[in-house]
């Protein structure tokens, strides 16, 4: 069991229920659980994994519940541990792969999806996989090769497709929301791709939340299953999609997928790593600046984890895990150390008094609109 005194980290075995997604950590389980419920299902443990699943919304679709995310794989990760990566992940139970076709520091030469083709083609993996990547990046310098236009998403996707030397996406994410293309010409241009057997579901990233009712709102009226997932930025330290994005996840069925959840690295202890001359890798301008702005805070969040003997980064995935509106965070690791240490964060089990301590150093918006602000 995982005791302490002051904050009363509780086991696994114990504190089970989590508001409404039940979590089982168990490797021995002989049988797999069928959900009971679409929008809000029981993570399923697979036997002799620690992996857990849970369904993408409203869909029948089984997800990890942490994604592998490949931003870093071409700028910060070789080819060759890029590979290691995801042939690491695979055996770790994840199922869920994000990359998107500007991923890569190289404008239009779609540099990360390049490389997870090539471990595509090395066989027997693809049909392993739910494989996601991102239209709305600009991929050149002529006025069509960005956003959401018709034009932009049927060459975008023929691009990805061949890059990633597969037939088929397994979810297609607009990358953000477009002011100047009617949700008609987008919705289009999609259910074009999902008729052609391209796309198999489609979802959005960074979108407000009256973005997503719009697009589905949109979507229903055309008869199309419309978004069925979206990436935000959440993490303990920015919890503004709590007021209206989680909210409007939750009552329209849509899986989410929490990025940077570890706040470009500032819940990952990066007070005690630079003090131990380990820390300043990537440790860029802008991130020492919001260090030097959050650093009391900081270095109280990395106190509680010290007092909690875990580490900051296992403690702040565990935070989002606990959070029955998410799906699955999106870590986007360099290192297989990185990688395999992340699954500590499904042995933490966080209660009512380290959440709350937890909170209080980063308070949320209030709760839900628009009782967070009105009444």
């Amino acid at each position: 069991m995982y005791m302490h005194r002051r904050y009363g980290l509780r086991s696994p075995i114990v504190d089970r229920a989590l508001g409404f997604t039940f979590i089982l950590t168990t490797r021995i389980t002989p049988t797999l659980t069928p959900s009971t419920q679409a929008n809000h299902p029981k993570p399923i443990p697979l036997p002799g994994a620690p992996m857990e699943y849970a369904q993408l919304g409203r869909t029948g679709l089984k997800v990890s519940r942490l994604t592998l995310g490949t931003m870093n794989f071409g700028p910060y990760a070789t080819e060759a541990e890029s590979f290691a990566i995801l042939d690491k992940a695979l055996d770790l139970g994840f199922n869920v792969i994000d990359t998107a076709n500007v991923y890569g520091a190289k404008k239009g030469e779609g540099i990360t999806e390049s490389i997870l083709g090539r471990w595509l083609a090395l066989g027997g993996r693809r049909e392993r996989i739910v494989l996601t990547t991102k239209v709305f990046g600009r991929m050149g310098d002529a006025p069509n090769e960005s956003r959401l236009s018709a034009y932009h998403i049927r060459r975008a996707c023929e691009e990805s497709l061949r890059r990633l030397q597969t037939d088929h996406i397994d979810l297609y994410l607009m990358h953000h929301i477009d002011r100047l293309t009617p949700w008609d010409e987008i919705w289009q241009a999609m259910e074009t791709l999902v008729q052609q057997g391209k796309v198999i579901y489609v979802g959005s990233s960074n979108f407000a939340a009256w973005h997503i009712a719009q697009a589905n709102g949109a979507a229903a009226a055309r008869h199309f299953l419309g978004l069925v997932a979206e990436q935000g930025l959440y993490n303990l330290r920015t919890r503004m999609a709590e007021l209206e994005v989680l909210p409007a996840c939750k009552s329209m069925g849509l899986g989410f997928f929490p990025w940077s959840p570890l706040s470009a690295g500032l819940l990952g202890g990066i007070v005690g790593k630079m003090a131990a001359g380990t820390g300043s890798r990537r440790v860029t301008p802008a991130v020492q600046k919001e260090l030097e702005a959050n650093r009391p805070q900081v270095e109280e969040y990395e106190g509680i984890c010290r007092e909690l003997g875990e580490q900051p980064a296992d403690v702040g995935l565990a935070w989002l895990l606990q959070n029955p509106a998410v799906t699955s965070p999106i870590i986007g690791p360099r290192t297989l150390d990185q990688l395999t240490g992340s699954l500590r964060a499904f042995e933490i089990k966080l209660s009512p008094e380290v959440k709350a301590g937890l909170e209080k150093i980063w308070p949320g918006p209030g709760g839900e609109a628009p009782e967070a602000y009105a009444w």
